[in-house]
């Protein structure tokens, strides 16, 4: 399968909030309640500072997935560290294109002075925690219950990689 990772653009939103709006919908993946609108999934994968940025994943030329480096706090200290998110379509998952999304994005970070990547996971989305220990991210925090969806608490975990 040929992947191509492209900046975010405009055209691209539509498509892209439907992919997260699914996992809203239907999973733990994300701890969304309510379907995001085109301008609120804008503000989550447009930054004003270059040094973050979201890129959509093609696969032969077709949307399947959405891969963002992004700030993990905002005070200064936190420079060096940034928080990494991956969306793919449902019929994409499997197919080892989160492992290659998480090795490009694990790349842009280097090149922007990144030092430590975070990866903040629903504790039920066994799928992502087993991406990120095969690209050796190591568990580096588990919140209990810290998260409340479809009436069930839910833990959330942190894995980091430096």
């Amino acid at each position: 399968m040929n992947l191509i990772f492209q900046k975010m653009e405009e055209q691209y939103l539509s498509e892209v909030r439907d992919i997260y709006n699914f996992y809203v919908r239907n999973a733990t993946a994300t701890f969304q309640i309510e379907e995001l609108t085109l301008s609120q999934m804008r503000e989550l994968v447009f930054f004003n500072d270059p040094k973050y940025q979201a890129y959509v994943i093609m696969a032969d030329e077709v949307l399947c997935g959405y891969v963002i480096v992004t700030q993990f706090k905002k005070r200064e200290a936190y420079d060096e560290t940034a928080e990494l998110t991956i969306y793919l379509k449902q019929e994409y998952t499997g197919r080892g294109i989160g492992s290659r999304a998480v090795s490009f994005i694990e790349k842009v970070a280097a090149e922007r002075n990144i030092h430590v990547l975070i990866a903040s996971i629903s504790g039920e989305n066994t799928s992502s925690i087993y991406l990120f220990e095969r690209q050796g991210y190591i568990k580096c925090g588990h919140l209990k219950e810290a998260g409340r969806k479809f009436g069930r608490r839910i833990d959330v975990v942190y894995y980091q990689k430096i």
